[in-house]
């Protein structure tokens, strides 16, 4: 048998990894798992310098951290559960609100979302979820869900050429990049700022820009690893789905070919399942090539008119069963759906 005290590390290493999960990526403060750390402090209640040091002391908090209204409602209520205990105040807990206090808020908030392997993706999100004109400066539930199917499903990338349309900020392909060893991975956007900010999170997730290989227009930066050992080669364009060439498509060479969430709008839908033909089309891998489209649906019309919009444009598709492991604190109330595309025969 399995001594107590043993079973009770567990549950509160458990604990403090589940916090620190949840409070790295700002989930919802009233979602954290509060009640079980009631549990535990009224046994010990310097438990709560444990969890203090798992978040908001965090060396990813130090560097990148969240919003300062998330760090302050956070603390504020790990003090008060420590305080319901009745045991004497922590110094360390109310130093480090007193800190976040003093501090000047930013508009761009940093979300870090923690990997299998022990690494951890960041992204600068604003905290609006339109601003500069876009959607495409947060990140929504599909980027997620593709990531996880992903990680689940390496050997579909692995050692394979990804372009990645909509790339947003740069979820999906950052937690690819890091996970599923691809031989090279370009992220598209059309948005200048959504572009810059996705350059800024490669930045933060440890690549470097190397040179400009100006391959498709002027746009086109490419990036390298910073571990030479697992050198993964990125590249980031401004791609226009109503004006790219057959041409710079083909350049690309890609043989998978990912997006998530980028199907909201029926003139979008149309766009972008053209894009989508003339990538099977120019090719060199033509009918092997793999498409995977993630898609949070918000309005069902829209979302059938997409798959009606690849029926007319000689694509086929099948529904993907879900992946079984979840990794990231997100909604997963929405409905969700990944599509595999195809050239029909």
């Amino acid at each position: 048998m399995v001594p107590v005290c043993v079973i009770m590390d567990i549950a509160r290493a458990t604990l403090c990894d589940t916090f620190q999960r949840y409070f790295l990526c700002c989930r919802r403060i009233g979602s954290l798992p509060w009640q079980d750390l009631e549990q535990v402090l009224m046994l010990q209640p310097s438990f709560a310098l444990s969890i203090l040091e798992k978040t908001n002391n965090h060396p990813l908090c130090q560097k990148h951290p969240p919003s300062l209204q998330y760090r302050r409602l956070f603390l504020t209520e790990l003090i008060k559960k420590h305080e319901c205990t009745g045991a004497d105040p922590l110094d360390d807990l109310y130093s480090a609100l007193a800190e976040v206090l003093n501090s000047e808020d930013t508009p761009v908030c940093y979300k870090s979302y923690c990997l299998p392997s022990g690494d951890a993706v960041t992204l600068s999100e604003n905290i609006a979820i339109i601003s500069e004109g876009t959607t495409g400066l947060v990140t929504w539930e599909a980027a997620f869900f593709l990531a996880e199917w992903a990680i689940e499903n390496i050997d579909i990338f692995k050692n394979r050429t990804i372009l990645e349309l909509g790339s947003g900020i740069g979820l999906t392909g950052l937690v690819i990049c890091k996970s599923c060893f691809p031989k090279k991975y370009t992220f598209s956007d059309y948005h200048h700022k959504v572009l810059q900010q996705l350059k800024e999170n490669i930045h933060f997730n440890g690549f470097v820009l190397d040179k400009d290989h100006g391959k498709l227009d002027n746009f086109v930066q490419e990036y390298e690893s910073v571990k030479n050992d697992s050198a993964v080669p990125l590249s980031v364009i401004q791609l226009d789905w109503e004006s790219i060439t057959d041409q710079k498509l083909s350049h690309l060479e890609a043989d998978v070919v990912i997006a998530t969430d980028v199907v909201y709008d029926p003139e979008i839908v149309i766009s972008f399942s053209k894009v989508l033909k003339k990538l099977f089309q120019c090719t060199k891998f033509g009918k092997n090539l793999e498409v995977f489209v993630a898609s949070t649906i918000r309005n069902s019309e829209t979302y059938r008119l997409f798959q009606t919009t690849l029926d007319e444009a000689g694509l086929s598709w099948q529904v993907i069963t879900n992946h079984k492991k979840r990794i990231f604190a997100y909604d997963t109330n929405c409905t969700v759906e990944l599509l595999k595309v195809v050239l029909k025969m």
